[in-house]
């Protein structure tokens, strides 16, 4: 079998078909008569301009763990592309995608590599606030063609209110692209009149006000620049800030009215796919180019283990990327139905976002296993998705706690947390 082959059939790199997802978007409508649908007329475009950074991400990778973040020609092109922008509301010129075609782009910039994916996954993500704040101020935040928000869940702040907004101050870790933001989001809780704390709500701070602390020194993602970030005395308009738990839209659009704690998780699972389907990719390049090894009497694609090991990946990604849509679709089927069932779909979601991380990271450690001795060399691809899928999957949106949470769901409980 040409496994060279098979990885072009079915790589998430090639345009998509028209054909594909029929069921699913039979089965779901947006509101306005809009399809939960792929058009590949839309997707195709940033799938091509990915694959036409693939040579600039190339060239500068290297310094993508030497700086940890990435060089400014990188974030530059990927703004330029419109990567930061796949969820801004068609309303003020985004191209506001499904969420499905969001996963499909993420999928292919985590691909390309794990770091630009993540980066990918979380500009294009956050650029959604646009929808939940005024339209004139949205407009002005996205007139800068490099305009990239950096949101942090990982910690609450604190909001003092005062005449017209808010004084906030807090500390923030898990900033990814913080180098290169124009704004920050942090939460931060309010106390009311009578000293009770109020849910945490979404505060957004202009780069001035910000202090960007250099703590990312990890081992996977390095690319990413996640850094603490930092404000001691923000003044913070009421019109810069919304709800954490239920934000009111000021947009029309479904992926406005799905919680923001269940869209989340979402943006970012696709880079877990991508990452294992780009070791996919570079170990059926190095099985089918590697030379028959010493002691061995036939090259690494001939061998039967190195077959399955293909085959089983394939299986592992191909699911769990049915499971998510399967969710996905459901999910936005339950917004106009009773609370229950709403749950349940959150729920679900949840653990496909887990099922996959899951999945893929045993992929990628699957292949490395098969590489051998290979991989542990950090010229080989395999050695950088191993360490980045081991980083991406340690997210709290990924966790095996969602399991927890689902199946408390299914045995009559309460869930167990407010936030999921």
């Amino acid at each position: 079998m040409n496994f060279i082959h098979l990885y072009r059939k079915y790589s998430i790199l090639r345009p998509l078909p028209a054909c594909v997802d029929i069921a699913i978007i039979a089965h779901c409508k947006w509101t306005g008569g809009q399809m939960l649908a792929v058009t590949p007329s839309r997707t195709t475009e940033y799938l091509r301009a990915i694959e036409l950074l693939a040579p600039l991400v190339e060239q500068h990778r290297a310094f993508f763990d030497r700086d940890r973040k990435l060089p400014d020609v990188v974030f530059r092109a990927l703004a330029e592309a419109g990567l930061f922008r796949l969820w801004l509301p068609s309303a003020i010129g985004g191209p506001e995608l499904s969420p499905i075609e969001f996963m499909e782009v993420v999928e292919a910039a985590s691909a390309l590599d794990g770091s630009i994916g993540w980066i990918v996954a979380n500009g294009g993500g956050m650029s959604r606030v646009a929808g939940y704040l005024p339209e004139s101020i949205a407009r002005e935040w996205f007139a800068d063609p490099y305009a990239f928000i950096v949101s942090a869940t990982g910690a609450v702040g604190t909001a003092e209110p005062v005449a017209g907004g808010y004084r906030v101050r807090g500390r923030w870790p898990f900033g990814s692209g913080a180098r290169h933001a124009t704004r920050f989001m942090g939460l931060a809780a309010v106390k009311d009149d009578g000293d009770n704390v109020k849910p945490p709500i979404c505060c957004y701070f202009s780069r001035e006000s910000v202090t960007v602390h250099d703590t990312w020194h990890v081992s996977g993602l390095r690319g990413t620049g996640s850094c603490d970030f930092e404000v001691t005395d923000a003044f913070v308009p009421a019109q810069h800030t919304h709800d954490l738990i239920a934000p009111a839209p000021s947009q029309a659009g479904v992926i406005y009215r799905i919680p923001g704690l269940t869209i989340f998780p979402w943006s970012i699972t696709g880079t877990t796919l991508g990452i294992a389907s780009g070791a996919m990719a570079a170990f059926v390049t190095s099985a089918t180019q590697q030379k028959v090894r010493m002691g061995m009497t036939v090259r690494l694609q001939d061998r039967e283990a190195v077959q399955s090991a293909v085959g089983r990946a394939e299986a592992i990604v191909g699911a769990a990327r049915a499971f998510l849509k399967e969710a996905i679709t459901e999910l936005i089927a339950a917004l106009d139905d009773d609370h229950a069932r709403l749950m349940r779909a959150r729920a679900r979601l949840r653990i496909a976002c887990a099922y996959a991380a899951e999945g893929s990271s045993n992929m990628v450690q699957m292949l490395t296993t098969e590489a051998g001795a290979g991989a542990i060399f950090e010229s080989n691809p395999l050695e950088r998705a191993g360490r980045d899928i081991n980083a991406a999957v340690k997210h709290v949106a990924m966790s095996p706690l969602n399991y927890v949470v689902a199946g408390r769901l299914g045995l009559g409980m309460d869930p167990g947390t407010t936030r999921f």
